[in-house]
């Protein structure tokens, strides 16, 4: 079975709201799927973040793509990095450590933000079930 099959097995509107991780954009632009058509047909909001925004669009090559995926992250529901939430997210990292569960410090962050929107994080990355009060929809990592 193809990637490309396999994504057909997520059925459309799956969940009402996610924070879509940077690995679900990547994975869709590479295989030359359109994120806008196939996260909207899943999700009624999709939310992200600055980190999720700056991993996605500093990899891009092609600047005309680049340009398209900023302006479709323009009109995503942006979860705020003010003080508070880096703060959550520092102690989020410290518990995580002292459980002896490392995960990356741009990953905190993101899942920070999905806890403080209320919402699931659609990603590929498996560390992501080890956050406490963080519910992950899975996405298969081709």
């Amino acid at each position: 079975m193809s990637w490309r099959s396999g994504l057909r097995k997520f059925p459309r509107n799956m969940a009402s709201a996610a924070l879509v991780d940077s690995n679900v954009f990547i994975s869709l632009t590479r295989h030359r799927v359109d994120p806008a058509r196939w996260l909207g047909s899943r999700f009624e909001d999709i939310y992200t973040c600055g980190m999720v925004r700056l991993e996605v669009l500093r990899g891009m090559k092609n600047p005309r793509e680049r340009d398209a995926m900023a302006a479709f992250f323009n009109v995503l529901c942006h979860v705020q990095t003010d003080n508070k939430l880096w703060e959550q997210a520092t102690e989020l990292g410290w518990e995580l450590d002292r459980r002896g569960r490392t995960i990356p410090a741009q990953d905190i962050l993101i899942a920070a933000c999905a806890l403080r929107a209320g919402v699931p994080i659609f990603t590929a990355d498996k560390h992501f079930e080890n956050i406490p009060g963080l519910t992950v929809i899975p996405f298969p990592n081709p």
